[in-house]
């Protein structure tokens, strides 16, 4: 049986989880890329970074996008939420808050997650590595949808 998730738990999963997959929709066709985000409970909002190049000038273009996160264990027992919100870049002294709240934001949860907290940034992003500061940004969460499939064995 397919049931909705409580929003307290899609919250939850949303915290407990660092990657997920980006829906932005560039001229008439949608895409859905991987990215490592953190979730900012503190803002409600969804914090990641990438380079300039399509997914970001999508977004510029077009601020509505989707978050889709999963925990599937089996066809027959899985979780997916989605969030929907409007993109926001972050610029100067901001941005460079933000990723550093990021950054520590996904050592900790890959930590809390696996036990084992990374040693460096490159451990679980690469981008992090180019010489230029990368496109800092913020999803701004509108509505958050959940769904679970639970098979009693």
């Amino acid at each position: 049986m397919i049931k909705d998730i409580e929003p307290a738990e899609c919250l939850e999963m949303l915290k407990n989880n660092y990657l997920g997959h980006l829906g932005y929709v560039s001229g008439k066709s949608p895409f859905v890329v991987p990215i490592t985000y953190f979730y900012d409970i503190e803002e409600n909002s969804i914090l990641s970074y990438s380079s300039n190049g399509h997914k970001i000038e999508a977004m510029r273009d077009n601020k509505v996008i989707s978050l889709q996160v999963e925990n599937i264990q089996s066809i027959q027992n899985w979780k997916s939420l989605q969030v929907h919100g409007l993109f926001e870049e972050l610029l100067g002294s901001t941005a460079k808050k933000y990723l550093h709240k990021f950054a520590l934001g996904v050592q900790a949860t890959i930590e809390h997650s696996n036990g084992k907290k990374p040693k460096f940034i490159s451990d679980f992003s690469i981008r992090l590595q180019e010489r230029q500061m990368p496109i800092v940004y913020r999803i701004n969460i509108i509505d958050i949808i959940g769904k679970t499939r639970v098979t009693k064995e």
